[in-house]
């Protein structure tokens, strides 16, 4: 059974890793492929991800169908780091979000013997509006918790 061996929180950063019992290339490929992603992460993107290009789409978890999911694509080193910017926890519908600054939301992937070890980091939160800050930062570590659960669900294949 996969367990999470790390999570460390900061007043910047959210940090939460997990070994996965999937090849390396597996895991990649729900993480950077829109479609196994848009599985597992709950949400329906609208095309496939490529660096430099924003990435636009609509939640499909139950009370936040509203909620519009938009990031940019930073980095897709294959296999290695995944990458992207995005406005955490942007849930009021009649709020424009686009004068935050974003935060970095990057998925690293290592090799090991049971699997892949996969750490996904989410930083910049005291870039946040301060009135913000504490909502984002508590609700997207919880939301984290529960992303890594459902990577492992899917890659892994079972509950």
């Amino acid at each position: 059974m996969s367990r999470t061996i790390e999570t460390g929180t900061v007043a910047d950063a959210i940090e939460k890793t997990l070994i996965l019992k999937a090849p390396l290339d597996a895991v990649w490929r729900a993480l950077t492929d829109h479609e196994a992603f848009g599985t597992w992460f709950r949400v329906a993107i609208d095309r496939p991800f490529a660096p430099g290009e924003r990435s636009t789409g609509r939640l499909r978890i139950p009370g936040y169908e509203h909620v519009k999911w938009t990031a940019t694509i930073r980095e897709m080193r294959p296999q290695v780091l995944f990458s992207y910017t995005w406005h955490p926890y942007a849930v009021e519908a009649d709020v424009d979000y686009s004068a935050e600054t974003p935060t970095l939301v990057e998925f690293r992937l290592e090799p090991v013997k049971e699997g892949t070890r996969l750490t996904v980091r989410e930083s910049g939160f005291d870039l946040i509006p301060a009135h913000r800050r504490p909502d984002a930062f508590r609700m997207n570590s919880l939301g984290w918790g529960a992303q890594m659960e459902n990577v492992r669900v899917y890659v892994e294949g079972r509950d």
